[in-house]
């Protein structure tokens, strides 16, 4: 378990409330999660997860409640803030730019200059980029190579890689195992063991259930916008979380 034993608690969520004209999407959501915990966050269609997860990233303002990260209050004014505070979020569409090479890609928005001449520093972000994915683990030979020739479960590596470049503290996954092969998965799900060893916290939203009891310290269930269970692994199996996801 990766979890830190008696560390404080990297992120909380307090009471978080939001409406959409009249559907209630959340309905005072408590959610708290430890250095190099995983947690997988699920629920059916609807139930709230995506809406929380963008509260946390800043993509959404809550309508009330409060957001701690490592004990101090997270302001919540967007996107920009959050990843200030050390939260990245790497959504289903990967958000990859397909006619930039890997390095690229690893730093974009990020660039390094030559303070002088405003140039790339192409050189030292393809030994960084080269750097970095080997820390990881992650099977690519090369930095200089195209993201579209990439496969999907080598793309998904990359945006991993992206999200935790600039060493985050939260990091969540939206659907980051769908549509993948069986061995590019366990690829996928490797990794997010040795992101969360480095003491990294991840939030995983999937609905591949089976993937759960392998990377998840802990489950989280969200029902009609509240959390409705928190189980442990060997405290459940596939069905009793597919029952708690009902309602039941």
């Amino acid at each position: 378990m990766a979890v830190l034993q008696g560390a404080e608690y990297r992120v909380e969520m307090v009471d978080i409330r939001k409406s959409f004209g009249a559907i209630e999407a959340l309905r005072g959501v408590n959610l708290r999660v430890r250095p190099g915990e995983v947690v997988g966050l699920v629920g059916d269609n609807g139930a709230g997860k995506s809406t929380l997860m963008k509260m946390l990233s800043g993509a959404e303002i809550p309508d009330e409640g409060r957001i701690l990260v490592d004990g101090e209050p997270l302001p919540l004014t967007g996107p920009r803030s959050s990843r200030a505070h050390g939260i990245e979020m790497v959504y289903q569409d990967l958000a990859l730019c397909n006619d930039l090479d890997i390095a690229a890609n690893l730093f974009l928005g990020r660039e390094p200059y030559e303070r002088a001449t405003r140039r790339l520093k192409h050189r030292e972000m393809h030994a960084e980029a080269a750097a970095h994915l080997g820390r990881l683990h992650i099977p690519v030979s090369k930095t200089d190579q195209s993201v579209a020739t990439l496969s999907g479960g080598q793309r998904q590596a990359v945006a991993l890689a992206r999200a935790v470049t600039f060493d985050p503290k939260v990091l969540v996954l939206d659907e980051p195992t769908a549509a993948l092969a069986a061995r590019e998965v366990e690829t996928v799900l490797q990794l997010i063991k040795d992101i969360s060893a480095r003491g990294v916290s991840v939030i995983l939203i999937t609905h591949r259930l089976q993937d759960l009891f392998e990377v998840a310290d802990r489950f989280v269930v969200l029902y009609e916008g509240v959390i409705w269970r928190e189980m442990l692994p060997g405290e459940t199996d596939l069905a009793g979380l597919v029952a708690a996801m009902m309602g039941k």
